[in-house]
């Protein structure tokens, strides 16, 4: 035995032996009247004549006079705290004391009554109890015989439900399969045990006996059977040794047998003694030998327990978290890892609890545990069957129809996405639920009475109320949510959505989430109780002062709405913004981002943006100036550069960006060395740069090939002269440059395709 399991079964055995120490004074206190006081008074004279008993009742009577002087002393003194102190261990050890001294009390009176029993009054009571021990075997042969017999019968039944729960090949019609067939077998199970208490009870009021009389101990035996196999088959329901179909948990055969077995024979033991045989032994000799029969039964029967708890601990510990690693995580999972780890403390716990019930309310004790367990495995079960059907039901995700997904393509994959958190939430108040009714069985809290009490009301309504809250919040963002999706969507029908319309959508989008969740926690905070006033003054203040201190993101936000209403600004557009050039990449409420020519990000806020230049609206313009020598003619150079742009707009690629015709604008500039000549070209959005390197190559192809020179800048050089006017002579050694085409061509055979500049569609502006 390992030390962490000693420490269990001693913890185990200390709680029983309390309990049993406090329910020794219960019962020592549960004296007779009425006619019996006689017979106390001479049990009392018995008392006195006896030297050791008369010994033992004035030190009883010293003990409970202790408390009281006790009392009287915490009241007068001063210190309570230091009195708790000293009293706290004191009261553990009379604890201690009277668990002994009261379990010793009870055997020695048990000892005494039994002493006290003349043979010749044993032998006549003996021999009075024979025809009734005789009419009561009979009742409980007959009774048991027709048990078993209807329960022969009703097998094929049994095993008839559990094939066609097996037959089943869909997984979730199965669990619906399974729980109709376990109530319809439970339903049998229990007419079975009925019929057999109704035979039980007629032969026992019109057959034995006086007709339409019952003897008592009869009686006695045919209640207890009704409340013992009533659990029994609660025990058959859960495991089904037999039909594996019928089994709710999952386990094997031989497994189920074992452990049905095992408790069917304890809870046999437990309520046919504490019902039937305790009953009789205080009836027909002596209370005080019942009580110690009573405490000799759950002694025996906890210890009994104990014992298979011990012995099985690590065996179902290994196969619930062998189930706990089938399940592969999730709820499931984690409720097979956890009782496979504290198995042992709950049983322990419950038959603790079986043990102190029993001796403390001995009257009502079986009937209370049997609808306590009853109501736990119930409110377990149902809890596990309710969470099975919604995993089934709900992981088979929602499926919108076809033409509803084109429309909407997030929404189906929306409406999803809310499928776990609705289990999640769903699982909890479930597990709330069950817990509440766990803690009703035991007699822990009323749940009845708090659901009428006005604070019970209240928490119904208000949760009730912030669920439907939640609830519309969710069903509002999800129509706004799929009304911005259907917007954008180019396949349901309408325009391909603009930069500008995308962006004010997104940012529309954004806030109606940030009202949503502010309205939805203020209106649930409401209803919870919270006064909100204070919270809305309080944002209010803040408000105020985060707008004095974040001037810049004030006005960051400010200008950014503008910017956008204006439509100044599209994600895509080229944009010189805050000094820099790029193209806009990311558009928020407050600020762009825009990558250069260079390819470096900048983050812009819109406070630093003065003046927008946007060169994607409409149109786009190249604006060429070619200078020429001073010697050339320049309507032959306009002749030139018309015949440039007609081969630029025959091209198949560059054609379709121009828009009209090409505007000369003329000499523009004598410059130092050349003649300059304007045009201007007007294109597509975004295509000017592209269109402008197009036109310069050809430009100067054309001018080439006409022999119109494209001058370099003209210095003029001077050698200096002599005293008598004449010029000193110049050295000038004039190297020629072979021509690279040994046939005078001036143009070389290039591949058109590798002198083809490869645009990008606007992302390729000039800074130059």
């Amino acid at each position: 035995m390992t030390p962490r399991l000693s420490r269990t079964v001693v913890l185990a055995v200390l709680l029983f032996v309390t309990a049993m120490g406090i329910a020794v004074t219960a019962l020592a206190q549960d004296a007779p009247a009425g006619g019996e006081r006689s017979e106390a008074y001479s049990r009392l004279a018995d008392i006195l004549e006896d030297e050791q008993a008369r010994q033992r009742l004035i030190g009883d009577l010293r003990a409970h006079a202790q408390p009281a002087a006790d009392g009287a002393g915490a009241e007068l003194a001063t210190e309570p705290e230091e009195s708790f102190a000293v009293s706290l261990p004191r009261r553990v050890a009379d604890l201690t004391q009277g668990v002994a001294e009261g379990l010793v009390s009870e055997f020695r009176e048990a000892a005494a009554v039994l002493g006290r029993l003349e043979v010749a009054e044993a032998a006549a009571g003996l021999a009075a109890i024979g025809p009734i021990a005789l009419e009561l075997g009979v009742v409980v042969l007959v009774t048991l015989t027709a048990f078993f017999l209807f329960r022969r019968l009703a097998r094929p039944l049994f095993a008839r439900a559990s094939h066609w729960v097996l037959a089943s090949g869909r997984e979730g019609f199965g669990v619906l399969r399974r729980a109709v067939a376990v109530l319809a077998a439970a339903a049998v199970d229990l007419v079975i045990i009925i019929l057999a208490w109704v035979i039980g009870y007629a032969l026992a009021l019109f057959v034995l006996g006086d007709a339409g009389e019952m003897d008592t101990r009869q009686a006695l035996f045919l209640n207890a059977f009704l409340l013992v196999e009533v659990f029994k088959a609660l025990l058959r329901i859960v495991f089904a040794a037999r039909d594996e179909g019928l089994r709710l948990l999952p386990m094997a055969g031989e497994e189920a047998a074992y452990w049905n077995l095992w408790l069917a024979r304890l809870a046999g033991f437990i309520g046919y003694g504490l019902m039937v045989v305790v009953p009789i032994i205080n009836a027909d000799v002596a209370p005080e030998l019942g009580r110690v029969v009573a405490v000799l039964i759950m002694a025996l029967a906890f210890l009994h327990a104990l014992t298979i708890i011990r012995q099985n601990r690590a065996r179902v510990r290994e196969i619930l978290e062998a189930r706990a690693r089938e399940a592969a995580g999730g709820f499931a999972g984690a409720l097979f890892q956890s009782l496979g780890r504290v198995w042992h403390i709950i049983a322990i716990a419950y038959f603790a609890a079986l043990a102190l019930a029993t001796l403390v309310r001995p009257h009502d004790a079986l009937p209370f545990m049997a609808q306590a367990t009853v109501q736990t495995l119930v409110a377990v079960g149902g809890g596990l069957f309710v969470s099975v059907m919604l995993t089934q039901i709900i992981s088979r995700q929602i499926h919108v129809p076809e033409e509803t997904r084109q429309r909407f393509p997030l929404l189906e994959q929306r409406l999803n996405a809310y499928v776990p958190t609705a289990l999640k939430i769903v699982r909890a108040i479930i597990l709330v639920v069950v817990l509440a009714l766990l803690l009703d069985a035991w007699a822990v809290f009323d749940l009845g009475a708090w659901l009428v009490s006005d604070a019970g009301t209240t928490v119904l309504t208000t949760a009730i109320t912030v669920a439907l809250i939640l609830a519309a919040a969710v069903v509002v963002w999800v129509a706004v949510a799929s009304w911005i999706e259907y917007r954008l969507n180019p396949a349901a029908g309408t325009r391909e959505p603009g930069s500008r319309e995308r962006t004010l959508l997104t940012i529309f989008r954004n806030a109606v989430a940030i009202v949503l969740v502010t309205m939805t926690a203020m209106i649930a905070l409401s209803e919870v109780g919270i006064n909100i006033g204070p919270l809305i003054a309080g944002a209010g203040v803040l408000g105020l002062a985060v707008g004095f201190g974040a001037q810049k993101l004030v006005q960051d936000v400010i200008t950014g709405i503008f910017i956008q209403l204006e439509s100044a600004i599209d994600t895509g557009d080229v944009v010189t913004a805050g000094g820099i050039t790029g193209t806009v990449e990311k558009l928020t409420i407050r600020s762009l981002g825009m990558r250069d020519l260079a390819g470096t990000y900048h983050m812009v806020p819109f406070s630093s943006v003065d003046a927008v230049s946007n060169y994607m609206r409409d149109y786009g313009y190249h604006v060429g100036d070619y200078g020429v020598a001073y010697r050339e003619d320049t309507d032959e150079v306009i002749a030139r550069l018309r015949d440039a742009y007609d081969e630029l707009s025959a091209h198949p690629e560059h054609g379709r960006l121009l828009v009209g015709e090409l505007e000369v604008f003329g000499v523009t500039a004598l410059g130092a060395s050349s003649v300059n000549v304007r045009v201007r070209i007007k294109t597509v959005p975004g295509s000017q740069w592209a269109i402008g390197r197009a036109y310069n190559r050809l430009v100067k192809r054309h001018l080439q090939a006409a022999g119109i020179e494209i001058p370099y800048p003209h210095m003029t050089l001077y050698f200096g002269e002599e005293k008598d006017g004449t010029a000193p002579p110049a050295r000038v050694r004039l190297l020629e440059q072979r021509n690279r085409h040994a046939s005078g061509d001036t143009e070389a055979d290039v591949d058109p395709e590798r002198a083809r500049a490869n645009p990008k569609w606007k992302q390729d502006f000039d800074e130059d």
